[in-house]
């Protein structure tokens, strides 16, 4: 297993306007990448339109404009870009997680704990599957935003001594008023599972008043945090995974292999 870089997106996002986060993304972002230049992109939650509840207007199906556009971009860049988004499949409407590459969809994850304080239990459907995508190697576990309350959900398993992931990714809409709860869960899943964590969400205002504050972080397995985006400014952070670290807790610190 390689080394990975990622990059991830500290953007504002515009409310329900899908062509205005297109131009906004390629503008301030992607013009600014060069192939290769990352291994892994990731943007927050819901990448396209902000958390809105207006799924009937918004959803899109696997074949629509945002996936085609995410693939287009993951072909100049020659690179996995993962962003969540309204998908609309069995007269159902998801709150859902792609990754795409140069080839096209590669996987995707359906959003399991759906935050109901904003009613999205109310407009979605909870996924049921726990999604773990192999890239270069690295075994990377899928969240989205409200996922990470739920310590159990995520729990890096042991099997055959081994560890069942190597990273934690979770795209989010992380609002202001809580983001001391996103900064230290992020550490705390980060040291509970041994494993990378990246935190990647949004700044500025969404068209429900709620103000984001980004944090975008990345921790790792020691807990220690190696990148973080602590100004409420779009910024794309690039940052590269080591394999050594991994290897470095695995020999040393082995507490994974007492796990319950």
């Amino acid at each position: 297993m390689s080394d990975l870089t990622v990059g991830l997106i500290q953007s504002t996002q515009f409310w329900e306007d899908k062509q205005e986060n297109f131009a906004h993304y390629e503008t301030t972002f992607l013009n600014h990448l060069t192939e290769n230049q990352v291994d892994l992109l990731l943007f927050p939650e819901m990448f396209n339109t902000g958390f809105s509840m207006n799924a009937n207007s918004l959803a899109e199906t696997m074949q629509g404009e945002s996936i085609q556009w995410l693939t287009n971009w993951a072909k100049k860049l020659n690179c996995h870009i993962g962003a969540s988004l309204i998908i609309e499949e069995n007269s159902s409407f998801y709150n859902r997680l792609v990754i795409v590459s140069p080839k096209g969809l590669e996987t995707w994850y359906n959003k399991r704990h759906l935050f109901r304080m904003a009613s999205e239990n109310q407009h979605f459907t909870p996924g049921a599957e726990r999604v773990i995508y192999e890239l270069k190697g690295w075994k990377l576990m899928l969240q989205i935003c409200y996922d990470l309350r739920f310590p159990v959900f995520s729990r890096n398993q042991t099997i055959n001594n081994q560890k069942e992931y190597d990273a934690l990714i979770y795209v989010a809409n992380w609002p202001e008023k809580r983001s001391y709860v996103w900064k230290n869960l992020l550490q705390a899943r980060a040291i509970e599972n041994q494993t990378y964590c990246l935190g990647v969400n949004r700044v500025g205002a969404d068209g429900n008043g709620n103000n984001y504050l980004g944090d975008t972080m990345v921790i790792d397995p020691w807990g220690n945090i190696i990148t973080h985006q602590n100004t409420p400014t779009e910024n794309l952070l690039i940052t590269t995974l080591q394999r050594k670290v991994m290897d470095d807790i695995l020999i040393n610190f082995p507490a994974f292999l007492d796990a319950d």
